[in-house]
């Protein structure tokens, strides 16, 4: 029956909460990255030859197709690609793990940064050349004085940097900063009492007066 409710006000049909919203936050930001990696290294594996450069602005950012078996901005060579893989592996389950405690806006934004570029390097290490999680990452950013990247490197710094702003505010996962108090408990309105006013007697009539004197 429609209305009817168990004991203490609860539906007798209960209904599943919706995720907390700043966990949508985060990942909502991992999958918009996920989705501008791959399909900005699609583009770049299908419009640039190999260590070939487009100038877009002049030498301070062009375009050029690299493919590295390192880490992020091709470090650590080659050799240890497997170990790259598992530790980005290990780094996606880190942060899904963690969101369950998440209360703060920066941190999901941060963790979705670094979920996302995470995830996006890590498709290239399963799915493509030479062999699975052995595959090289394709990088096709080129700045000045830098490594190539691409658009997952990018936001890996990106989240590295704000890390640091979090911590340097002292801005926890859950949202608390250390060294403040906790709101004290809201205590339930008391009732208002009524006040008594004291009653003074009535007077007595002249006529209760001359019955009291005989």
């Amino acid at each position: 029956m429609r209305g009817v409710q168990a004991a203490g006000g609860t539906p007798l049909t209960a209904q599943t909460p919706d995720p907390p919203r700043r966990v949508r936050l985060l990942l909502g930001v991992a999958a918009f990255v996920i989705v501008a990696d791959v399909i900005s290294k699609a583009i770049a594996v299908s419009h640039i030859r190999e260590y070939t450069q487009i100038h877009l602005i002049g030498n301070l950012l062009m375009l050029t197709m690299t493919r590295n078996g390192g880490a992020a901005f091709n470090l650590g060579g080659t050799g240890m690609t497997i170990v790259f893989t598992a530790i980005a592996a290990s780094v996606v389950a880190y942060i899904l793990r963690a969101a369950r405690n998440l209360g703060s806006t920066g941190w999901a934004i941060t963790l979705g940064l670094l979920l996302g570029g995470a995830t996006g390097n890590l498709i290239d290490r399963i799915f493509r050349a030479p062999g699975f999680l052995r595959g090289d990452v394709v990088d096709w950013i080129q700045l000045p004085h830098w490594p190539v990247f691409n658009v997952a490197d990018s936001c890996i710094v990106s989240a590295g940097v704000l890390v640091v702003l979090l911590s340097m505010r002292g801005v926890r996962l859950d949202g608390t900063r250390p060294g403040r108090a906790p709101n004290p408990p809201t205590q339930p309105p008391t009732p208002a009492q009524t006040p008594t006013v004291a009653q003074t007697p009535e007077p007595q009539s002249s006529a209760a007066k001359s019955h009291d004197g005989t």
